[in-house]
């Protein structure tokens, strides 16, 4: 195993306490530091862009919605509040990316859309991201990427099942 930021902080956890189980650091500390690293792969491509990583993210899961999505189902998917979510649609929508009206089987939730010009924006830079995804991922064995995608479901399962027993 790679002496890691987070391989270090466990093993000190680990001296320091040798009943803890410190599988949560080399697990979650390295994909907290996973994101961080795509993040900052990612910010060239969106510096100076009309969009950033955030807003594109939602702009992708409206491009090919069928129809309008609720959006506490948007929340849900990115894993955010509400009011987060809200805000974020706030910013598309005074710039013309998004459509936001009442449900009208239920008033209390609000039906988003995508616009044509924020599908401009998803058409132009989601490719993009993706190339630059896929340069990442260059050279990794077919098993190896799938193996981590089983993996990463299944974790993501018990996060949703723990989520759901609180």
């Amino acid at each position: 195993m790679t002496d890691t930021p987070q391989t270090q902080v466990a093993r000190a956890w680990h001296q320091n306490d040798p009943a803890l189980d410190v599988r949560p650091i080399e697990v979650f500390g390295r994909l907290r530091h996973l994101q961080d690293q795509h993040d900052q792969a990612l910010s060239p491509l969106y510096s100076g862009a009309p969009i950033n990583e955030s807003e594109i993210a939602v702009l992708i899961f409206l491009r090919h919605a069928e129809g309008p999505t609720i959006a506490r189902r948007l929340a849900a998917q990115r894993g955010c509040s509400a009011a987060a979510m809200g805000k974020l649609l706030t910013k598309l929508g005074s710039r013309g990316l998004v459509t936001r009206r009442p449900n009208p089987a239920d008033r209390r939730a609000v039906l988003v859309e995508i616009t044509k010009a924020g599908r401009e924006i998803v058409d132009e830079y989601f490719p993009r991201q993706l190339a630059l995804e896929a340069e990442i991922l260059d050279g990794l064995p077919d098993e190896w990427v799938a193996q981590l995608i089983v993996s990463m479901d299944e974790l993501a399962a018990r996060l949703r099942r723990h989520q759901d027993q609180i």
